[in-house]
C-alpha cells in the first residue's frame, strides 16, 4: 500500500466549505505516482516512454472533507489482469474514511496504439501491493 498526505488548499474548497468533489481525482492521481514509476521510473511523459493509459475511474463520496486538516491518500492494487490492473484508492481525514475509488489502467504502447501484456518483473512489483477488497 502506498500512502501520501495532501493538505487541502483554499482553492480546493467550494461554496459549501468542503473539499470539492473534482479535487479527489487529482489527489488519487497523485497517489498513483509510485505505481506509474514501476512502468516509467523517471516519469518521462514522452510518447515513446509512457506505458499506461487510464480507461476507467470511479468515486464513492462517503463523508465531507474540510479545509484545515490533512488528508491521507492510500493506494493499492486490487486486481491484476493480462494487460490491465485496478488500483484502489481511499481518502482519510481525521481518522475517518471519507472517500474511496478505483482506477483501471492498461499497459499500453502509444506508438503501436495497442495494449501489451504486463511484463513479469512489473507484475511481481504490483503483486507486492495487492490487497483483497
Amino acid at each position: 500500500m502506498f500512502k501520501i498526505t495532501v493538505t487541502p488548499r483554499f482553492g480546493d474548497i467550494d461554496g459549501l466549505r468542503h473539499v470539492n468533489n473534482t479535487v479527489l481525482a487529482v489527489w488519487f492521481e497523485k497517489g498513483r505516482n509510485p505505481i506509474f514509476r514501476m512502468f516509467t521510473p523517471d516519469l518521462d511523459l514522452s510518447y515513446e516512454k509512457w506505458k499506461l493509459i487510464l480507461v476507467r475511474t470511479e468515486f464513492d463520496f462517503l463523508a465531507q472533507m474540510y479545509y484545515g486538516s490533512d488528508v491521507e491518500i492510500r493506494s493499492y492494487i486490487t486486481h491484476i489482469g493480462n494487460s490491465s490492473f485496478t488500483i484502489g484508492h481511499e481518502a482519510w481525514q481525521d481518522g475517518e474514511l471519507k472517500a474511496r475509488g478505483r482506477a483501471v489502467l492498461v499497459h499500453y504502447d502509444f506508438i503501436e496504439q495497442k495494449k501489451k501484456p504486463i511484463p513479469p518483473e512489473i507484475r511481481a512489483q504490483l503483486e507486492e501491493h495487492l490487497v483483497e477488497e
